[in-house]
C-alpha cells in the first residue's frame, strides 16, 4: 500500500528490538510498554503491507498466542522473564507463520549461545547463585534476523 510506510514501521521495530536488546543487559527487564507499541505497531504493517485481516491477520494473531504459550512455559519453568514471554507473542503478529516458526528456531538456537556464554563468564568471574541470562537479547536477535532476511533476500 505505502512503501514508505512499510519501511518506516520496519525501521521502528529494528530500533526497538536494538533498545530492548540494550536495556535488557542492563537492567534485566522488557517494558511492557515497549511490549504493547511491538503489538499495536503489527496490524498497522499488516495494512501498510497490504496483508488481509482475513485469514491472515487472525493467522498472525494465533501463532502469536501459541509463541505466547510456548514462551509462557519457559516462564513457568523460570527459565525466562514475563517480559520475555510478552515480546515474543508481540514479535510473532509481525510475521507470517514460516517466519514465525524460523523466529523461534533463531531464537532459540540464539538463546542458547547466549546462556553459554553468560555460564561461562559466570564461572569465570566464581559467582554465586544461579546466572541471569538477558533472553531478550536472543529474541531481539531473532526478530532482527528475520528483518534483515527480508532486505538481504530482496537484493538477492
Amino acid at each position: 500500500m505505502n512503501a514508505e510506510f512499510t519501511l518506516a514501521l520496519l525501521a521502528v521495530l529494528a530500533l526497538l528490538l536494538v533498545w530492548i536488546a540494550v536495556v535488557d543487559v542492563r537492567t534485566y527487564t522488557i517494558s511492557n510498554g515497549v511490549n504493547v507499541a511491538i503489538a499495536l505497531m503489527a496490524p498497522l504493517y499488516w495494512w501498510s503491507a497490504g496483508v488481509p485481516v482475513w485469514p491472515e491477520g487472525a493467522i498472525r494473531i494465533g501463532a502469536g498466542i501459541v509463541v505466547f504459550l510456548l514462551f509462557a512455559v519457559a516462564f513457568y519453568l523460570n527459565a525466562m522473564g514475563g517480559g520475555d514471554v510478552k515480546l515474543a507473542g508481540a514479535l510473532a503478529l509481525w510475521f507470517p507463520v514460516p517466519e514465525t516458526v524460523k523466529f523461534i528456531v533463531i531464537t532459540s538456537l540464539a538463546g542458547g549461545v547466549l546462556t553459554l556464554i553468560v555460564v561461562g563468564l559466570h564461572k569465570a568471574r566464581k559467582k554465586e547463585g544461579r546466572p541471569e541470562v538477558p533472553y531478550g537479547v536472543a529474541i531481539a536477535f531473532g526478530g532482527l534476523w528475520l528483518l534483515a532476511q527480508r532486505f538481504l533476500n530482496h537484493f538477492a
